[in-house]
């Protein structure tokens, strides 16, 4: 086979073969291919689509890319989350310690800032020591210590979507139902999971911008779990604004910390609690429960401090580290560049996810090509969201950077100009957007 046929047949819309997925998947994996013809058939693909058999197929080769972990020494039911992405998204590091703190065994593979979203192992990696390379080998021995475990991809898992993240991320192919499908279904196949639950945003700061798109998404990796029999879970959440009130590494961190203090943002604890009832209901503790049961007994743990010690032995146990009064020590402090304010007084009608998690990118909290550094403490604060009063002359944001980290003025004037038309103020009160649109099971 040549690449240069497979790419010339999908440009013209054609089907891919299984042998023809198997073998693009091969030279990935085996570095054959070069990345400029990578990313001709992801842009094919984005712009042409792929049939449901194509989507499997390039699930199953992408899972088979390299070791499939079998977790079935460790007891009990191993449920694994995923985000489709999404601005100011830090559900995973409340849910570890979460279901951890319900006995549940959680198995967790992340990967980085991808577009506009943040990445959870960008996350767990401002904290001072903390290792997301794991070996395969080794995560029964963590889950054993402490109940939970949070891997970035490895040469071993999944090594054709890691090199396909990373290429896709900057070269304009994220946004594609069957290249994120596989994507996320491919890392949760090879990573030993017994159930998955999706989290599959919604709206103007997440790839599926409408409902029917995070529908389609949903029932897609459904039917892949179907085939490979894992029950798989999809709850869609609202992306119209952030989720919280910060977006960065170390500031969404600290919001975290807030959450498990007991005193965090609604519309996280929501989001929080809904996708924690989920993953319950998959395992024997939820057997017999309703969601809404379910929900009740994830918020009522968060407003302990279990939650929390959870979370710090979860630190812990990857190497890192922990200052005198319990908190994360991070490897960089947020440090405000400015404060704009409000230049009319009235209720907030939008608070637009994609400029705020495009500014938080331009300020250093991802990626603009992949071997970019990340600015830890970068990123955007929003004092008001959707429904809020606000009065001339109060803060609507904040912009942040690193303590150790420059900005030029040319980036600061860029994110400023994508922070301009986030907010809407107007006369009458607009409603809160409610976080939960939709669950598939």
């Amino acid at each position: 086979m040549r690449m240069i046929d497979l790419i010339e047949k999908k440009r013209d819309g054609e089907a891919l073969s299984e042998a023809e997925i198997q073998f693009f998947i091969q030279g990935v994996t085996q570095k054959k291919i070069p990345d400029y013809q990578i990313a001709s058939l992801l842009m094919a693909i984005v712009l042409r689509g792929m049939t449901d058999d194509e989507t499997a197929d390039l699930t199953i080769a992408m899972a088979n890319s390299g070791d499939v972990l079998d977790l079935s020494a460790i007891p009990g039911v191993k449920v694994d989350k995923h985000s489709t992405g999404g601005v100011g998204d830090k559900c995973t590091p409340i849910l570890l310690p979460l279901l951890a703190s319900f006995g549940v065994p959680v198995v967790k593979l992340s990967g980085r800032a991808l577009g506009f979203t943040g990445g959870t192992i960008d996350k767990f990696e401002s904290i001072e020591g903390f290792q997301c390379e794991i070996a395969p080998e080794a995560f029964p021995k963590h889950i054993e210590k402490c109940g939970m475990l949070l891997a970035g991809q490895s040469e071993k898992i999944a090594p054709a979507d890691k090199a396909l993240y990373a290429l896709r991320d900057v070269t304009g192919t994220v946004p594609s139902i069957p290249l994120i499908a596989s994507s996320i279904m491919s890392k949760k196949l090879s990573g030993g999971a017994d159930a998955i639950v999706l989290d599959v945003t919604c709206g103007k700061g997440a790839f599926m911008k409408t409902l029917d798109d995070a529908r389609k998404l949903a029932q897609m990796n459904m039917s892949i779990g179907k085939l490979c029999c894992r029950p798989v879970s999809c709850v869609i959440s609202s992306m119209e604004q952030p989720l919280g009130h910060r977006v960065g590494n170390v500031l969404e961190m600290l919001e975290v910390m807030d959450v498990l203090h007991g005193h965090g943002q609604e519309d996280i604890v929501n989001v929080v609690s809904t996708l924690a009832a989920e993953m319950l209901l998959h395992t024997p503790y939820g057997e017999g429960k309703t969601s809404k049961a379910l929900e009740g007994e994830a918020i009522a743990k968060l407003r302990t401090g279990e939650v929390n010690d959870k979370f710090i032995e979860l630190i812990l146990s990857q190497g890192g580290k922990i200052d005198s009064n319990g908190m994360p020590i991070f490897v960089e402090r947020p440090c405000e560049i400015m404060k704009v304010m409000a230049t009319k007084s009235g209720y907030i009608s939008r608070c637009d996810a994609l400029g705020v998690g495009e500014a938080s990118v331009l300020l250093g909290a991802g990626r603009m090509k992949k071997t970019d550094a990340i600015d830890f403490g970068a990123g955007v604060e929003v004092h008001r969201k959707i429904g809020d009063y606000v009065n001339r002359g109060d803060v609507l944001y904040s912009l942040y950077k690193g303590s150790k980290a420059t900005v030029d003025e040319d980036i600061l004037s860029a994110a400023l100009d994508k922070m301009e038309n986030v907010f809407e103020i107007c006369d009458e009160k607009t409603e809160r957007p409610i976080e939960i649109l939709d669950i598939l099971r």
